[in-house]
């Protein structure tokens, strides 16, 4: 069974919409993973329904409404666009956080789910997951779930440790 065959059978369809969702994001322009299905491009990957996605913001209007043409649930957050598929439990967030525009130009080819995709590189990942981590608005689960994929990409990349407050170093150093 490949990777896309069992991401679509645990996700009840997740893998067919994240082929809809990529197609979509190529059509409307420059765009890039991030989030944990980015992580899990540069380390062994863990489970995730979420699909971390930046697009370019002038397009984002446009491709949200078409993927709800396409039967996708649009909903409107203070710092992002989600859309969720009728059927499957793939989640998809796209951030409106302007932090993040910058990721698109330094956006990497990669494969997820056997899919070619643009992907945040190794450095603005890790940026990204850092921003996340150090956000005392979300919730504590959330942050913990940051602080693990921060030390997957430290374990794989120790030369990153360098950008991570003390408090992880700290973390790390201890093992």
């Amino acid at each position: 069974m490949t990777a896309l065959e069992a991401y679509e059978l645990i996700t009840r369809g997740g893998a067919t919409d994240f082929v809809r969702l990529i197609e979509a994001c190529e059509s409307f322009g420059p765009y890039c993973l991030i989030g944990g299905l980015a992580v899990n491009c540069y380390v062994e990957p863990v489970y995730t329904l979420d699909a971390g996605i930046v697009a370019i913001a002038s397009s984002l209007p446009d491709l949200s409404a078409h993927l709800l043409e396409q039967g996708f649930k649009i909903e409107e957050h203070p710092h992002s666009v989600n859309a969720l598929a009728p059927e499957s439990q793939l989640r998809i967030q796209f951030t409106t956080d302007e932090r993040y525009q910058a990721f698109l130009i330094r956006a990497v080819e990669a494969e997820v789910l056997g899919v070619s995709v643009k992907v945040a590189c190794l450095e603005d990942v890790t940026l990204g997951k850092l921003w996340a981590y150090s956000d005392p608005r979300r919730r504590l689960s959330k942050r913990k779930k940051d602080e693990l994929d921060l030390i997957r990409l430290a374990e794989a990349y120790p030369e990153l440790k360098a950008l991570y407050p003390s408090g992880l170093q700290d973390l790390l150093d201890r093992g």
